[in-house]
């Protein structure tokens, strides 16, 4: 237990009063160099004021601007980037609106807002339940992302930031998907999206349509879609097609197997002929003196349209051996 108490009552490596003396010493040096770096965005300013926007005559004198601050820079050894933004930090704090125990970086966050009389206020109220404006809190402030996030929001914009690398983002994707609660908890239509996207490509399309219609429920309900179906149906006979000219084109049985299939199309074919005949004489007669209504006369006709351009379709096949279909057609041998 007391060594429970000890660290407890350590931060890091040092007891919390040594913590406590680190941080009053730190402070000290942080407004100091707070301090050093409005200094130098002041002799910044002294050597190229800030311009109004539009208010230049040439529009090569922007560079002069870079150009004098570039070699400011150089001559005190720091950074053109570091050299312009003391610059223009000093320029949005006169030396009358900087507040003394708040860090450089904090009036840097701050400057970006754009009135001034909201920016002078904003720095002189830190959050309620604190004592100072800390980086975080200011990035909070004025709706930046923060080092260390605290909110859901938060929290979703570190991600995003961080999975702006494309490979990245597939990663972190794959790792989230594997969590059952993370899933559970995405919206049917972004499930939906996801899987359009992941599935573009046609061999992974195929594989994941595999096994989705092997389990009964989802097959059910993927053929109660018309569209569905007919591209099930005209997949079958497609790769029936295929195989078969596959068959004709590498099989030395191929000859006699055509013999066979004509002689065993053509008793199909009467077959049907004749099972359609045996089957309208003996429903028609069943129908004397009996009065259809409007719709079902509207389907007798429909399906009697379907019959007789199935008629024609036979006439045509065996008078030219052609068995095309055209597009009115297949929309009556659908039932479209």
């Amino acid at each position: 237990m007391p060594e429970e108490i000890e660290i407890a009552d350590k931060v890091g490596s040092v007891s919390a009063d040594r913590y406590a003396e680190i941080v009053a010493e730190l402070r000290k040096l942080v407004e100091t160099a707070s301090r050093i770096q409005f200094t130098i965005g002041d002799y910044a300013l002294e050597v190229e004021p800030m311009r109004e926007a539009g208010g230049q005559q040439r529009s090569d004198s922007l560079f002069t601007v870079k150009d004098s601050l570039f070699r400011l820079s150089e001559d005190i050894g720091l950074s053109y980037k570091t050299v312009d933004t003391a610059r223009w930090t000093a320029s949005k704090w006169p030396k009358d609106r900087r507040v003394a125990g708040v860090s450089f970086t904090v009036h840097k966050i701050f400057a970006s807002i754009v009135d001034d009389e909201e920016r002078y206020d904003v720095i002189t109220r830190p959050p309620e339940g604190t004592s100072r404006w800390t980086p975080d809190e200011a990035n909070r402030r004025v709706g930046r992302q923060v080092v260390k996030p605290v909110t859901p929001q938060e929290k979703v914009s570190a991600i995003h930031t961080l999975a702006a690398d494309e490979q990245v983002a597939a990663t972190v994707t794959s790792d989230l998907l594997r969590r059952p609660t993370v899933v559970a908890q995405v919206r049917q239509e972004d499930k939906v999206r996801v899987v359009e996207e992941l599935t573009r490509d046609d061999h992974v399309a195929a594989t994941v349509t595999t096994g989705l219609l092997r389990r009964p429920d989802v097959a059910f309900r993927a053929m109660s879609d018309d569209t569905a179906r007919h591209q099930v149906n005209h997949a079958q006979v497609e790769r029936g097609r295929q195989a078969r000219e596959h068959f004709e084109d590498t099989s030395p049985l191929a000859p006699a197997v055509r013999s066979i299939d004509k002689s065993v199309e053509f008793l199909d074919l009467v077959t049907a002929c004749h099972a359609f005949v045996a089957a309208a004489g003996r429903v028609v007669p069943g129908m004397r003196d009996r009065q259809l209504g409007d719709d079902e006369r509207v389907i007798v006709h429909e399906n009697v349209a379907r019959v007789r351009a199935t008629l024609d379709w036979i006439e045509t096949a065996v008078d030219t051996g052609k068995v095309d279909v055209d597009d009115e057609l297949a929309r009556l041998l659908q039932g479209e």
